[in-house]
């Protein structure tokens, strides 16, 4: 069966990388895209690639990536090696950006939107606690709304409670439409 590339999407704080993470451990199958991003591979957080602005620029002038966005005074990219192992019929998680989406799906056919939410006290509660903005632009965040597209596979999972049900719910989805079944995890 082949590949498919599943975007995973939603809004600061709502777990979008722990959910991957959690998603990847619990089902061998599943793989996590490294993003490439101009910002220092040191800085912390998910697994990617750090690039310059020059570095991200040669490589985005030469078409290593299948897909590329700006977003918070950063630059991210998708590399197009992804299409390999979507053709060797893996099954790719990538943080996307909601407002790439449709040019994601041009890129990826087949592509399952996972669409993490959470109630606002527990955002504000989660963006505190990683100690990287100001309440002012905390505020700012949750104040933010981007539509997703329409004509998308999407499932909207509630991420604020506990993260095995999220994970349980998006292994269902993810398998149901596949002959194996989705091993048993912790």
């Amino acid at each position: 069966m082949g590949g498919r590339f599943i975007a995973v999407v939603g809004p600061s704080g709502v777990g979008k990388d722990t959910v991957m993470q959690a998603l990847v451990a619990a089902d061998a199958r599943l793989g996590l895209v490294r993003r490439v991003i101009t910002r220092p591979a040191e800085a912390g957080g998910e697994d990617f690639v750090g690039a310059t602005e020059a570095d991200f620029a040669k490589r985005e002038a030469a078409g290593e990536f299948a897909l590329s966005w700006p977003a918070h005074g950063l630059r991210y990219g998708i590399p197009n090696s992804v299409r390999a192992d979507l053709d060797a019929g893996r099954i790719l998680l990538a943080n996307l950006s909601r407002k790439r989406l449709t040019e994601a799906a041009a890129a990826f056919p087949g592509m399952l939107v996972l669409n993490l939410t959470a109630a606002p006290e527990v955002l504000a509660a989660r963006l505190a606690a990683r100690g990287r903005e100001t309440e002012e632009d905390i505020a700012k965040r949750l104040t933010r709304r981007v539509a997703l597209p329409e004509g998308l596979d999407v499932l909207t999972l509630d991420n604020g409670g506990d993260l095995e049900d999220t994970v349980r719910a998006a292994l269902s989805h993810i398998f149901a439409d596949r002959a194996l079944d989705t091993p048993e995890h912790a």
